[in-house]
């Protein structure tokens, strides 16, 4: 218990200083181990985990995954969502920032990362909106807020992390994220059409505003919706692998930038090293992870904790609900990646041993993580914004997220009280 307290500390203390987070918990992960189980079987562990992760046929969806993004993001995806989604959204008021949420949830189903997703849409849609005279809070807001969908709506790579360090099925990971993705879309658009009803000046109003063809916009990304369609609607009917999915996404993506005539093949080749590189780093943070999951097994530290907390006599609800305040929290101040790695090894046997179901929980953790990257005061997804727009303070982001953090606790709580909303695909393929 004491050695995996101190493990616990170090990577704490480590991250503060400024340590790598995969070079911090591979560390403590390799340490830990040699004070449990002696040097020799701590050497032969970490050479088998790194091996193991590095030769995973189910981990090979990261870099193919990654590679699709990379592609999509140089190939004017986004342009063209966002205009599909103004086309439909923009005639009402508050509709450019309603749009901008619609545009990254579709970007975000062919992406799998909420910077990448708050970075692009937020190039394309901020200078539209500053254009129309939309407060900079709302703006903001719509894109930093939106931008955490792409970590929940598949392809996630969070997702696809969550999957490796609990062994789970990430076919049924990226299953269960369509419904709550689609849900914090829906949400985020309420909360926009509340806010501007109640304070109107922040959105002008859409008389006279001159907006795309709704025929011509749509058609413009129909090529998108096919891709995530075929790739989803694969996994859902059982006719191919996550794996293999992420290998039809990823050649459907260099088709669709070929016949847009956006691609040359430098930006492929880019795109190929792009994906290479955030490969290598994702995998050595990965065994780091499970190097210090094994800390908390080996030390029975897990066993401990669900032994605690049964003895206690807590309802099952009460602890779910005391770990999503915990990820809520943490938010405030942690990189969603390593908030995500430091708890999973600790929350997930105990949630496991309470009777829930772990593709649920990893949703819910998703879902956690996204409102730490909108929760001020180090929220990821704030900075990303703040360093696009520099001439907007960080008050105003922080105001303008107000209405988008109500409406993921909204999300969180509906999860937690229904959770078919998140096993209901999942579970109709079984």
């Amino acid at each position: 218990m004491t050695i995996a307290l101190i493990s616990f500390a170090s990577i704490f203390v480590l991250l503060a200083l400024g340590v790598r987070l995969a070079v911090a918990l591979g560390a403590v992960g390799f340490f830990g181990l040699t004070a449990i189980i002696g040097p020799n079987a701590a050497g032969s562990m970490l050479a088998q985990t790194a091996f193991d992760t590095a030769n995973s046929y189910t981990l090979a969806v990261l870099p193919l995954f990654l590679f699709m993004a990379n592609l999509i993001a140089r190939s004017g995806i986004a342009s063209a969502l966002y205009e599909a989604s103004n086309a439909v959204l923009g005639r009402v008021r508050g509709g450019l920032s309603m749009a901008t949420v619609a545009g990254c949830a579709g970007f975000g189903a062919v992406c799998g990362s909420s910077l990448a997703t708050a970075a692009t849409m937020g190039s394309v849609a901020m200078p539209e909106m500053k254009r129309f005279g939309y407060d900079s809070g709302l703006a903001t807001g719509s894109v930093a807020a939106g931008g955490t969908l792409g970590i929940l709506i598949p392809p996630s790579i969070v997702l696809v992390i969550y999957g490796t360090i609990t062994e789970q099925s990430i076919g049924d990971l990226f299953l269960a994220g369509i419904l709550p993705g689609i849900l914090g879309a829906v949400l985020y658009i309420a909360a926009i059409m509340i806010a501007v009803r109640l304070y109107p000046h922040l959105a002008p109003s859409t008389e006279g505003m001159v907006l795309p063809s709704r025929r011509a916009a749509l058609l413009g990304v129909w090529p998108v919706l096919v891709l995530f369609s075929v790739v989803i609607g694969g996994l859902y009917l059982g006719i191919f692998s996550a794996t293999e999915a992420a290998g039809i996404g990823a050649a459907g993506a260099l088709l669709l930038g070929l016949l847009r005539g956006k691609l040359s093949s430098n930006e492929i080749l880019q795109a190929a090293l792009d994906a290479a590189v955030l490969t290598a780093v994702l995998l050595f943070v990965l065994i780091g992870a499970l190097l210090f999951s094994n800390v908390m097994i080996y030390s029975g530290f897990s066993a401990m904790l669900s032994g605690l907390v049964q003895s206690i006599g807590v309802t099952p609800i009460l602890i779910i609900v005391a770990i999503v305040v915990v990820y809520l929290v943490l938010g405030c101040v942690f990189d969603s990646l390593a908030m995500m790695l430091l708890t999973v090894p600790l929350f997930a046997p105990l949630v496991a041993d309470l009777g829930y179901d772990l593709v649920w929980f990893g949703i819910v953790v998703v879902v956690a993580i996204e409102f730490g990257m909108i929760s001020p005061p180090i929220g990821m997804n704030l900075f990303i914004i703040r360093s696009l727009n520099p001439g907007i303070g960080l008050s105003t982001i922080y105001r303008g997220i107000v209405p988008f953090l109500l409406a993921d606790f909204v999300r969180l709580a509906l999860l937690i009280w229904l959770p078919a909303i998140t096993l209901v695909l999942p579970y109709t393929t079984k």
